[in-house]
């Protein structure tokens, strides 16, 4: 199986995805940019492409990498997050499996242009195989697309090779909400219901730290550290993993990809039931409704205990590993590709 793998701009998440293809015998080609933060240096299977069509320079590395896609020969195109309409080039060389990873923005600030929306659309209308990465999605989709969609695993964009050994009960400090913190990340409530931990008895010292850039809904309250600079792995990772709980408290989600990191680092994430949020969950781990101040101070009371912490981040990291490790999409991926490509 050869497959041609176009993901501008979530290159982490597709070399995951890319490399749990090759580990099952897969030849795998990812075309991709260097604008995603944690891009680093290229890897073997990538070729790089500036994606914006209006810049006369980026011509010509374009038509190399069609050259060299051409000359892989592939079985099937995935196409991921694609906005360039330069990039429709590479669907012709082989049947097309269009990954779709929201069912609608999150809020304002992720509104596409028009032409864009559009492309999106024409993506979906030509594809062979429609792929979303929840039941959510799958439900809310088939109504605008009118066609089946297939549902394979969201798995975490960090390679569990990376991923640092769990951390004992004994050295578990503060709880985190990392990301871009836009207003759909329910600032507000949390916050409030930060304040009313801190100020009640289960409180044990801890802060909240907030990883990411955004806009804050006003004064932040106590024991509340903010790190505004762009969100970056390597600083980052560690602290989530020592964490008590990891709050994906949204107000709207499709899915997320905090939630499954926390997770695999052997975190409890704390979720609203929005999206499919709930449908990711460990067992026994319900979600907190979305202005439910006193059900989320209880949340932290809860995960506040080290000890608790720790067993429950185990039992979400064993759900991970069972449910959403980057083999289980693979494996799904690959018998997807099979059909598509006959």
């Amino acid at each position: 199986m050869r497959v041609l793998w176009l993901s501008p701009w979530l290159r982490p998440l597709s070399r995951v995805h890319v490399e749990a293809l090759r580990a099952r015998g897969a030849q795998a080609l990812l075309v991709t940019s260097d604008r995603h933060p944690e891009s680093g240096p290229r890897r073997e299977y990538e070729l790089l492409l500036e994606p914006r069509p209006k810049s006369p320079g980026t011509w010509p590395a374009f038509a190399r990498t069609l050259r060299a896609a051409r000359a892989f020969r592939p079985d099937v195109v995935v196409v991921e997050l694609v906005w360039d309409p330069r990039w429709l080039a590479f669907a012709a060389l082989a049947p097309v499996v269009h990954l779709i990873h929201d069912d609608r923005p999150h809020d304002a600030t992720e509104e596409r242009p028009g032409w864009q929306r559009r492309l999106f659309e024409r993506w979906s209308r030509q594809a062979a195989r429609l792929v979303v990465f929840s039941d959510h999605v799958r439900d809310s989709m088939a109504a605008v697309t009118g066609r089946p969609l297939t549902v394979v695993p969201l798995t975490s964009d960090l390679a569990d090779r990376d991923a640092p050994a769990p951390v004992p009960a004994g050295q578990r400090h503060d709880m985190v909400l990392v990301g871009r913190l836009g207003p759909y990340k329910n600032l507000p409530v949390v916050l409030s219901a930060w304040q009313r931990h801190v100020s009640g008895p289960g409180w044990r010292g801890d802060r909240l730290v907030l990883y990411g850039d955004g806009a804050a809904p006003g004064p932040l309250p106590d024991q509340v550290r903010w790190d505004r600079r762009p969100f970056s792995y390597h600083e980052a990772v560690p602290a989530i993993a020592a964490a008590k709980a990891s709050i994906v408290h949204y107000r709207r989600a499709s899915q997320s990809g905090v939630q499954v990191l926390s997770m695999q680092l052997g975190v409890t994430p704390i979720v609203s039931p929005e999206g499919a949020l709930p449908q990711f969950q460990p067992p026994d781990e319900k979600p907190v409704g979305v202005e439910d101040v006193g059900g989320l101070a209880a949340a932290f009371d809860a995960l506040a205990d080290p000890g608790t912490a720790a067993a429950r981040g185990a039992v979400a990291a064993r759900h991970y590993q069972q449910h959403y490790a980057a083999r289980h999409a693979a494996e799904r991926l690959i018998a997807v590709f099979a059909e598509v490509a006959g």
